[in-house]
C-alpha cells in the first residue's frame, strides 16, 4: 500500500472522516453573498471569489482572535430558518463531494439567535437541513452520515443551556458537546457544572484545548472536566521535551495510553499560530509515537481547505503515505461519538473497502 503513488485524484477518492469542523466556518462563498443580500448585511465584497480570498487572507494573520472575528459575516446570514436550512444542507453535500463518509459538525446555537429563533428552534432547524443534505447525498450515490456537536461559548454564560440541548436532542441527531471560543482566560473548569451534567446524562463531549493555551488547558479538560477527546491539542508536545526520542511526560502518556483522540487541524493551526509549518506540524510526530491523532478541517471557508487538501498537504510536505491516511481515518471513526457497532460497521464496510478499491 505504501508504494502506491499518492496524488490528489487518489486522495479525492479515499473515504474520509472528520470530527472537528464548524458549521459557521464552512459556508460556500456564493451562499454567503446571496444570503447577505437577502438579510441586508454588508460584506467586505460581493464577489464570491474575492470573498473566499478575503477570508483566507484574514485567517492567515497568525492571530486566533482575528481568526475568530471572521465569523461575523457567516453568522450574520445564519439567523433565519431559511439561512440555517440552506447552510446545513449544503454543508452535508460539500462533505459528500469531498469523499467524507462520516462527519461531526459543531456550532453554538446561541450565536444564531439574533433573529427570532430560540436556541431549541436553531437546533431543530439545523437538524432538518442536515437530514435533507444526507438524503440528497444518499440519492446521488455518495452517502455520508453527519452527527452534531452542540457548542457552548466559553466566554459567555449560556454553556449550561447548550448542554441541556445536547441532552434533549441526543436521540435526534446530536451526538455530543463542546465548548468553543477564545481559550486564553476562559478555562474549561469555569463550566464544570455543565460537564458534570453531561456525564450524569451519559452524553460524550470534547473540549477545545491546547491550541491558544498550553498544557494546563489540556490537563483541566481531561482530568477536571472529563473530556473524551481534545479539540486541537497541539500543545501536548509541551509534555514531550524530545519528540525524536519520544519520552513522554505524564499527561502526554495519559493521552496516548488512554487512546484519547486529538482532533488536529493542520492548516487552521498554521493560521492561528499554533504551528509553524505543515512539515513540522506535531500531527506527524504524534502519529509516529502512537497517539490517536485525527485529521480535520476546522473551518473550510475560513481556512480555504477541504479534507482532500489537508491530506494532500501532509503527503506532499510531511511525507505521509496512503497507510497514514487510512490510519487517521480509522482513528477518527474509533473515537466518533456514535455507538460502537455503528463505528465498526463504517470502518469494516466503508473505509477499509474504500481504501482497498482506491488502490
Amino acid at each position: 500500500m505504501t508504494a502506491t503513488r499518492v496524488d490528489t485524484d487518489l486522495i479525492r477518492r479515499l473515504p474520509k472522516a472528520v470530527l472537528h469542523d464548524h458549521l459557521d466556518g464552512g459556508l460556500r462563498p456564493a451562499t454567503v453573498v446571496e444570503l447577505a443580500e437577502a438579510v441586508g448585511h454588508t460584506l467586505p465584497t460581493t464577489d464570491p471569489d474575492e470573498l473566499a480570498a478575503w477570508y483566507y487572507e484574514a485567517a492567515n494573520s497568525g492571530d486566533l482572535v482575528r481568526y475568530i472575528a471572521t465569523f461575523e459575516h457567516t453568522l450574520a446570514v445564519m439567523q433565519t430558518r431559511e439561512g440555517l436550512l440552506r447552510t446545513a444542507e449544503e454543508y452535508v453535500l460539500d462533505l459528500a463531494a469531498d469523499g467524507v463518509v462520516y462527519g461531526e459538525v459543531r456550532y453554538a446555537p446561541e450565536l444564531n439567535t439574533n433573529g427570532e429563533l430560540t436556541m431549541a428552534e436553531v437546533v431543530e432547524t439545523v437538524q432538518e437541513g442536515l437530514a435533507a443534505g444526507m438524503a440528497k447525498a444518499a440519492a446521488a450515490g455518495t452517502p455520508v452520515r453527519v452527527g452534531t456537536l452542540l457548542c457552548g461559548m466559553r466566554m459567555f454564560d449560556r454553556v449550561r443551556e447548550a448542554a441541556d440541548l445536547a441532552v434533549a436532542f441526543r436521540d435526534a441527531g446530536v451526538v455530543g458537546f463542546d465548548i468553543a471560543g477564545a481559550e486564553d482566560g476562559f478555562p474549561p473548569a469555569d463550566h464544570l457544572a455543565a460537564f458534570e451534567h453531561l456525564r450524569r446524562e451519559n452524553v460524550p463531549f470534547t473540549i477545545h484545548a491546547g491550541e491558544a493555551h498550553g498544557l494546563p488547558s489540556i490537563h483541566q479538560a481531561l482530568q477536571v472536566c472529563g473530556a473524551q477527546r481534545i479539540g486541537h491539542g497541539v500543545r501536548i508536545t509541551d509534555d514531550i521535551p524530545d519528540l525524536a526520542a519520544g519520552k513522554l511526560g505524564r499527561l502526554a502518556g495519559w493521552v496516548r495510553d488512554r487512546r484519547i483522540a486529538l482532533e488536529m487541524c493542520p492548516t487552521s493551526n498554521l493560521q492561528t499560530g499554533a504551528a509553524t509549518s505543515i512539515a513540522e506540524h506535531p500531527i506527524t510526530a504524534l502519529k509516529d509515537l502512537g497517539f490517536r491523532v485525527t485529521l480535520n478541517t476546522d473551518n473550510r471557508l475560513v481556512s480555504g481547505t477541504t479534507m482532500t487538501r489537508e491530506m494532500s498537504l501532509l503527503v506532499e510536505q510531511a511525507g505521509w503515505t496512503v497507510e497514514d491516511l487510512r490510519t487517521v481515518t480509522v482513528n477518527a471513526l474509533k473515537s466518533a461519538f456514535i455507538p460502537f457497532d455503528e463505528r465498526n460497521a463504517l470502518i469494516a464496510d466503508v473505509v477499509l473497502p474504500g481504501y482497498a478499491a482506491a488502490l
